[in-house]
């Protein structure tokens, strides 16, 4: 949704001005007891005008006459509280956040406006601040609006995003739990990201019994990857490898497409005396040697299996067995993905094997795409050549994909 309304900000303010120029026409109806019809017809001859300027502006993309025109709309009329609203909103998407600020305090300072007003106006300016980066008095004045009302779904969406982003896992956890009552909404499985965060701090210490606490609670709520992964890696701190060894050959069955991912996860260092990390290096070959000896067919048959197969085998230097994987796994899959087929060749180069070198990149250049094997994610389209489980782009939770070329 956000992602729409930032693709489309031009036709929704276009829209909303039309909808505020109809309701001050009414509104000056209303109270035309007070002034003379010909003075009424002059204000609205001339909002009009301003409105429908700063109309075909914004459709042309040219927000600085917009605002231009807005400041002529205050001018005649400083009692339409719309037209300081829509100033404000532009002057933020116009990265004038200071202006924006100005002009949403000065709304909430009047005497004379309503409770509601007052209320929009202090959600306004929570978003300056927010849109600025100034993040403390962003959640300051998030937390104004919600002390008036607790029903706030978008409030509490930002103060959701905002702790997720700056890793205060506790407050995370605590306003995703309010969001989900507040949108009667399952957020069992984002919660359950957030106090794995939460667990691998301990677990980054060496505090693996607090982790292990921390994991419960998180499988609780919802068995999502990232738990899965981290409870691994605690079965290997632990010295329990048959636990380790049953743990991922299930994770690899419901997750095949993060294996690679899943052992660069358990090389990160952790804090540990030189005798812990030496167990936990050598529990950690022996893994890598489990899941090198699988020969389920089903597992087998998924290209991220076998990339992470032939990846393990290369760091090993065992080339001789990653080529007899990929050799065989290519003769059975008449079309496999070019990562697969490029690391192929990688091999034979190592291994000297040149004629089928010359084949390989024939039939490679056959198939070639344009970009580098990617992550992307499968709800706003981000795209990156990391892991990321949390998007940086729509902050969704486990929306990662791979995507197969080269």
């Amino acid at each position: 949704m956000e992602v729409w309304l930032q693709d489309h900000l031009l036709a929704v303010v276009a829209f909303v001005l039309t909808v505020i120029l109809g309701h001050l026409y009414f509104a000056e109806r209303g109270t035309g007891i007070k002034l003379s019809k010909r003075y009424r017809n002059s204000i609205f001859e001339a909002q009009s005008k301003v409105f429908l300027n700063a109309t075909q502006y914004l459709i042309q993309g040219k927000k600085d006459l917009a605002i231009r025109e807005f400041l002529n709309a205050v001018d005649i009329n400083r009692e339409t509280l719309e037209t300081y609203f829509a100033l404000g909103g532009l002057f933020r998407s116009n990265g004038e956040i200071d202006k924006a600020i100005s002009i949403h305090r000065s709304l909430i300072a009047r005497e004379n406006i309503s409770e509601a007003t007052r209320l929009q106006a202090l959600k306004e300016l929570a978003v300056d601040f927010d849109k600025g980066g100034m993040l403390d008095k962003a959640i300051e004045t998030y937390k104004d609006v919600l002390k008036v009302n607790r029903d706030q779904y978008d409030v509490v969406a930002a103060l959701c995003r905002i702790y997720e982003s700056i890793e205060d896992w506790d407050e995370a956890y605590n306003y995703r739990l309010l969001l989900s009552r507040v949108g009667h909404e399952n957020q069992a499985e984002t919660i359950s990201h957030i106090l794995v965060e939460k667990a691998k701090t301990y677990f980054q210490k060496g505090e693996f019994i607090t982790c292990e606490e921390g994991l419960e609670d998180a499988f609780r709520f919802a068995p999502s990857v990232t738990a899965k992964i981290l409870y691994l890696k605690l079965a290997l701190a632990k010295g329990s490898i048959d636990q380790a060894n049953s743990v991922l050959f299930e994770l690899l069955k419901e997750h095949s497409m993060y294996a690679s991912f899943v052992f660069s996860s358990l090389e990160e260092p952790f804090n540990a005396t030189e005798k812990q990390r030496q167990a936990y290096q050598e529990r950690l070959a022996a893994l890598k040697e489990f899941f090198l000896s699988i020969t389920d067919e089903e597992l087998l048959a998924s290209p991220a299996i076998v990339l992470a197969k032939v990846r393990l085998f290369k760091a090993a230097e065992k080339n001789q067995e990653a080529y007899e994987l990929l050799k065989d796994w290519l003769g059975h899959n008449k079309n496999p993905s070019d990562v697969l087929r490029t690391e192929y060749i990688k091999i034979l180069i190592d291994l000297g094997k040149q004629d089928e070198v010359i084949g390989q990149v024939g039939e490679l250049l056959n198939h070639l795409h344009q970009s580098l094997a990617r992550y992307f994610c499968a709800h706003c389209g981000y795209d990156a050549d990391h892991i990321f489980w949390r998007c940086p782009q729509c902050y969704e939770w486990e929306t990662i994909q791979f995507r197969w070329k080269v």
